[in-house]
């Protein structure tokens, strides 16, 4: 959604590639409460790096997660205050420099996340997720089933 306004320049760009943290922030889809929530790997949506958020999304993580000032700091100094994703996608597509800048926090910020993650699952039991068998396995595990 923060992408479709600045679309053209986006796919124009001549500096930037994507990462794995970077497409998580503007997604949404990461290591935040609320989605981890709404996949089922977490009980609630709430932030586990401070204490007054109900949930924790992207937009959290990005502008209020008091865990993250520092690089927060180090952000606004290079893209300015306005840490509104649309804003954020905007300076990124504005330079090079910015898009380094925004690169920069979500890897930070986000392996952190994922780390703290791991560690949650390692010290709290929880029941290992069966996988299901997809049709094409079934099929091919019936093919080699004896008579």
């Amino acid at each position: 959604e923060a992408i479709r306004p600045v679309l053209v320049d986006w796919l124009g760009r001549r500096h930037g590639s994507l990462s794995f943290h970077v497409t998580q922030v503007l997604s949404g889809h990461g290591c935040f409460g609320k989605f981890l929530c709404r996949i089922g790997r977490e009980p609630d949506a709430r932030c586990h790096h401070c204490v007054h958020c109900e949930e924790d999304s992207a937009q959290h993580t990005l502008v209020e997660c008091v865990a993250w000032d520092e690089q927060r700091r180090a952000l606004k100094s290079k893209i300015g205050d306005d840490l509104s994703l649309p804003i954020v996608v905007q300076k990124m597509v504005s330079s090079a420099e910015s898009w380094d800048a925004v690169v920069s926090f979500c890897e930070n910020v986000m392996s952190q996340k994922e780390a703290a993650e791991r560690d949650r699952e390692i010290t709290t039991f929880v029941p290992s997720r069966s996988r299901r068998t997809g049709r094409r396995r079934r099929a091919e595990i019936a093919l080699f089933r004896p008579p």
